[in-house]
């Protein structure tokens, strides 16, 4: 999916060209352009409350996103509701702004003027839009949350809460790590081939190089058969697949799904990555909402 955007004219917003076309919907990614921090570089739009930051600027920052989103009534801003993010597949519906931080990974909601947020910095962010009932959800999915399948589990709980049918169902799956960068453990993908007939679609290992053995091979020979120790292979997840194959299990078209090309690991010029920039980085915000219908 081209995700858009116009931090050319000073916007920090990657939006989907079709969400973008509901009138009545709000929608959008925050990259890491034009805000205030500046312990992850200049002008940074982080909108995490992290160790490193000032909460200040983040304040302001979230400000900002929410000015650019134009989740706002006048010039008063929408009540904005996030999670305590604790990568489960717990999810919130939600008609009002909470008195006590929520704990878990998915809101939705079917009232209007609320803005719906999730953090993200590798993990991935989905945004979900009931185009006949008016309701959204945004969804937190790291590994732990797809494969405890939060995604599909959201699109049943706005089944449930709403009345959604998944044929009137588009869902957009936000910039995060890609396949090409996302390495795991084999006690990653032991879980999810316990949980998915397809698990073995979501993986593949990629066998780890050195120009030395390659230019000198008998210095490293060994007794055993064939006669060479074999270097270890990297294992990659796709976890944009694992999403989008969920989102089609719950029974939205797969003509309704979009996703990201963006890579958060490969494009650090543009989005935060926890595990490119080594733990110490910003967070980006999916956020979703409602505005009143007249």
């Amino acid at each position: 999916m081209p995700l858009t955007t116009r931090s050319e004219t000073k916007s920090s917003i990657l939006r989907s060209k079709t969400l973008t076309s509901i009138p009545w919907l709000i929608h959008g990614f925050s990259t890491r352009l034009q805000g205030t921090s500046r312990v992850y570089g200049r002008n940074s739009l982080n909108l995490g409350f992290t160790k490193q930051d000032s909460r200040a600027f983040v304040q302001r920052n979230r400000m900002i996103f929410q000015e650019q989103l134009g989740a706002k009534t006048g010039k008063k801003l929408w009540p904005l509701v996030t999670l305590r993010q604790v990568h489960s597949d717990l999810i919130h519906c939600v008609e009002r702004a909470p008195e006590e931080p929520l704990t878990g990974d998915g809101l939705i909601t079917a009232a209007p003027q609320l803005l719906l947020g999730v953090l993200t910095a590798d993990c991935i962010p989905v945004v979900v839009v009931d185009t006949k009932k008016h309701a959204v959800g945004v969804f937190h999915a790291g590994w732990r949350g797809t494969v405890k399948r939060i995604v599909e589990k959201g699109v049943g709980q706005m089944e449930l809460c709403f009345g959604s049918k998944p044929r009137d169902i588009k869902a957009t799956i936000g910039p995060g790590v890609h396949n090409c960068c996302y390495t795991v453990g084999e006690e990653v993908r032991a879980e999810f081939e316990t949980q998915f007939a397809y698990a073995d679609k979501l993986f593949h290992e990629v066998s780890e190089s050195d120009p030395i053995r390659d230019k000198y091979p008998l210095l490293f020979m060994t007794k055993r058969a064939p006669g060479h120790s074999e270097l270890p292979s990297n294992i990659f997840l796709d976890l944009i697949e694992a999403n989008q194959r969920q989102l089609m299990d719950a029974g939205v078209s797969p003509k309704n799904i979009e996703s990201s090309p963006l890579c958060t690991s490969c494009r650090t010029d543009l989005l935060f990555s926890h595990r490119k920039e080594s733990g110490v980085t910003g967070r980006m915000m999916a956020a979703v909402g409602v505005k009143r219908e007249a």
